[in-house]
């Protein structure tokens, strides 16, 4: 069968090594059966951070399985020599380093082409800045301060050089696709050297404008949505309501975006900021291109074995055995909102205490996203009972776990009757990583399937994949109504009105006495206004959940059924099947 796109290149920062969100959605499309028919050549480009010993050593680690065509400071060249000329010319043009080769996203290979810029010429560098400038409007000069902003722009051109002549026998459809802000200056030099040659499209994991706004206000979600609903509908965009944001380089080059082709966002929520920027963006065909969640069969005795597995764990730290496995996988940044997890705990410990029932929280996330050395861990346990006590004096807690830590887990627990939380503030979930006394058969996937309840109750979350991964493991999931993932699970789930693996927790809509004209009034809403809807929407979130925790084999057995068949209708395999190919053939065709 013919490819529908003879060439897609994906522009990210994860094109070495797999860090966080983007490198999951790589291996998720790259990986699927549906990508490999539909795409005839994959190549995923991006950045070389020779100065970052920590990527490197994973960049090489066998594990990654990297298989190097094309690297000359390596004295690896493996290509045909008049591709092995033009590589060592662009680097000479340009003073950068090129690594070519391969690498697997699950279970299919595919190019990867690397830029090292650290020594990049800068008469080359400036060139393209002005032509940035003279093109799109881009004042890079407002933006040189930041090393990241440097970094994509510096990286365009030389690595749009090399792609020129690795795609110079292709003569179906090419595709450049720009994952998130990142991509946009590879991008736009194509459309500045040979625009009649590609097809572009950008890929909007988030919109970080939003994300800033977000974050950065205590009002946090409950304002910024509030604002933006009502902003959308008397016909407001952003900079209207929230003032000039031009200062933010990523919401400058988000804005050049509306010059691709096709326009993609990962969920609902992306789209309505999207068209809340306003410009070409208030028109321009936006295709809704979800995140995939994992979906594997388990049966009933599977999760029951890894529930007692967590079971063993709680009563090793806490002493009793829990009837109920909480669990929260994610990041420690701000945008996780872990503190509502214990607005939810708070009300649910009166309600489990009183049936007699009992349960542990288990928050696996780290600031520091490799997480600490075993040695570290294994002394901690030993000096202060670590991941129950917590020290912030000596490399245990760190960052935003300090406040999470003192401010809430410590007095939550000292208080609790029936619930306890447990940070375990850790890269990996293993006896080696963990300390003594985890189970030594306990691996990760473990903690999916023995969760009762996955907590992620965000107040930004374009999608979500951690809040819905223990979906088909029979867990009930707690997003918050601004996660993409809910959209996604009211698509899939449009014919079983019963479903009831997923709660939504609701911390945007305001009581019905509180009355918003315009966006405006919608801006006034503060911390204090946002934890009196907290206070108030965490009590119904909790009373859901205390009526739908399984407590019956039956029970458990029909959340596993449920949750396996939404798994499998919200699969890598139906992303790129209904959602992505879709979109970028309607572009193409669009296009022709």
């Amino acid at each position: 069968m013919q490819p529908v796109i003879e060439l897609l290149v994906h522009i990210t920062h994860e094109a070495g090594v797999k860090v966080g969100g983007i490198g999951a959605v790589l291996d998720g499309l790259l990986g699927a059966q549906a990508y490999q028919g539909a795409v005839g050549r994959s190549i995923v480009v991006g950045p070389l951070n020779v100065h970052n010993s920590v990527e490197m050593e994973r960049l090489f680690d066998p594990r990654n399985g990297l298989k190097l065509r094309y690297a000359a400071e390596l004295g690896v060249d493996t290509l045909p020599p008049g591709l092995s000329q033009a590589f060592r010319d662009i680097e000479t043009a340009y003073g950068v380093r090129l690594l070519y080769g391969k690498r697997p996203f699950r279970s299919y290979e595919h190019e990867v082409l690397l830029v090292d810029v650290s020594r990049i010429h800068a008469d080359r560098s400036n060139g393209f800045k002005y032509f940035l400038w003279n093109r799109f409007g881009l004042d890079c000069s407002r933006y040189e301060y930041d090393p990241e902003f440097r970094l994509f722009v510096e990286l365009a051109e030389p690595a749009y050089a090399a792609l020129y002549h690795l795609a110079a026998g292709v003569k179906g459809p090419r595709v450049l696709l720009a994952h998130e802000w990142m991509g946009m200056p590879l991008v736009m030099a194509a459309l500045i050297r040979d625009p009649h040659l590609w097809r572009t499209a950008f890929y909007a994991h988030e919109v970080a404008t939003a994300r800033l706004l977000v974050e950065e206000h205590p009002g946090h979600d409950t304002r910024f949505y509030n604002a933006l609903t009502l902003a959308r509908q008397q016909g407001h965009t952003l900079d209207t309501v929230f003032g000039d944001q031009n200062h933010y380089y990523k919401h400058a080059l988000i804005q050049r975006a509306a010059a691709c082709d096709a326009i993609l966002a990962v969920g609902d929520w992306v789209v309505e900021e999207l068209r809340f920027l306003g410009g070409a963006f208030t028109w321009k065909p936006i295709d809704l291109v979800y995140n995939g969640v994992p979906s594997f069969p388990v049966s009933l005795a599977d999760k029951k074995r890894s529930k007692a597995l967590l079971q063993t764990y709680a009563r090793n730290l806490l002493g009793y055995t829990p009837d109920f496995i909480f669990t929260h996988v994610t990041r420690f940044v701000t945008s996780k909102a872990l503190w509502r997890d214990l607005r939810v705990l708070g009300h649910l410990d009166a309600m489990l205490a009183a049936a007699g029932k009992s349960a542990v929280l288990f928050v696996l996330s780290s600031f520091e996203p490799s997480g600490r050395t075993s040695a570290q861990v294994f002394a901690w346990e030993q000096a202060y009972g670590w991941p129950v006590g917590h020290r912030a004096d000596n490399g245990d807690l760190l960052g935003l776990e300090v406040p999470f830590y003192f401010e809430g887990i410590e007095p939550f627990n000292r208080g609790s009757r029936a619930v306890k939380a447990v940070l375990v503030n850790q890269f990996g979930w293993s006896r080696d990583r963990c300390g003594t006394r985890m189970p030594a058969e306990m691996t990760f996937m473990d903690l999916r399937k023995g969760a009762d309840v996955e907590f992620g109750q965000s107040i930004y979350e374009p999608f979500g994949i951690a809040q819905v991964e223990p979906l088909s493991f029979g867990a009930l999931c707690v997003p918050s109504n601004v996660c993409g993932c809910v959209g996604f699970v009211r698509r899939v789930t449009e014919d079983m009105p019963d479903f009831a693996n997923v709660i939504v927790a609701d911390y945007v809509t305001p009581p019905s006495d509180w009355h918003f004209a315009s966006p405006w009034d919608a801006l006034r809403i503060d911390r204090y206004g946002r934890d009196l809807i907290e206070i108030a929407n965490s009590r119904r979130v909790a009373e859901t959940i205390a009526a739908r925790l399984p407590l019956t084999d039956a029970e458990t057995e029909a959340l596993l059924a449920a949750g396996q068949t939404i798994g499998a209708r919200m699969s890598w395999e139906v992303v790129v099947r209904d959602y992505l190919i879709p979109a970028l053939q309607r572009t193409l065709t669009a296009s022709s």
